[in-house]
Parts: C-alpha cells; sequence; structure tokens
C-alpha cells in the first residue's frame, strides 16, 4: 500500500511539473482590460472611460475600432501599434498615442516581459467600446 501511494505521489509531481509551464504561459498570454472609471461627459450622449490593458509577451490585440477617440500611455514593456494610414510606431513605458474616432488600429507586445497601458477613451454612450474587425 505505501508503494501504490509513493508511486502515485511521484506521478502526481512529475505531471504538475510538466503542465506547470503550460499554466504559467497560457495566464500570461492574454489581454486584459480593467475598467478603472467611467463617467457622463458634459458632451450630450458622451461619456469617459479609463481602463488599464495588460498584455502578456508577444500577445497581440488584433484590429479593432472604437466609437470615440483614445489617448494612449504605455506603462510598462514595449508595445507596437498600427493605426490605419500611419507607419507601425513602437512605444515604450511613457510613450503615447492617439487614435481618432473610427480608426481601425492594433496593438502587440513585442517584448519579453509583460506590458500594460492606460486607455483614455471619450466614446458615444451606449455602444460597444471596442468593435472587432475580421
Amino acid at each position: 500500500m505505501k508503494r501504490n501511494f509513493l508511486t502515485n505521489a511521484i506521478a502526481m509531481i512529475a505531471m504538475a511539473l510538466f503542465f506547470a509551464p503550460v499554466a504559467v504561459y497560457a495566464q500570461q498570454a492574454t489581454t486584459k482590460r480593467t475598467i478603472l472609471q467611467q463617467h457622463d461627459l458634459n458632451v450630450p450622449g458622451h461619456e469617459f472611460v479609463q481602463a488599464r490593458v495588460d498584455f502578456g509577451p508577444g500577445v497581440a490585440f488584433g484590429k479593432h475600432t472604437h466609437p470615440g477617440e483614445e489617448i494612449i500611455y504605455v506603462l510598462e514593456g514595449t508595445l507596437e501599434y498600427y493605426v490605419e494610414g500611419k507607419p507601425p510606431v513602437t512605444l515604450k513605458a511613457g510613450g503615447v498615442l492617439f487614435v481618432p474616432k473610427g480608426v481601425v488600429h492594433s496593438a502587440k507586445n513585442i517584448g519579453n516581459g509583460n506590458a500594460s497601458e492606460l486607455a483614455t477613451f471619450f466614446v458615444e454612450k451606449g455602444k460597444p467600446l471596442v468593435t472587432l474587425i475580421k
């Protein structure tokens, strides 16, 4: 009985060690948007939304638009942005970018570690914040 328990314990530890790097990679290989604040504006039908967007290493957020302007401030890491009609731009912590209303754009973490941005939106109220482009 002790031998069976020991064999099972060793097998479980081996499986945990084998799958642990996959689990860690899976957690980091995502984009996460956290809404920090959202308020109505004095402009009728518009609101202000501020969000933190976190990117795992090598992760991209595909082509999309917003129903208003977006102001981006890179908090950490290195992000490459594609804004329709402009050459790609690479920004590190402290870098800023303005994306006009309805313009197709995307972002990718091109650094080795995590990256994040502070995204501030001035958008039409009641519309989806993000519309993905196929």
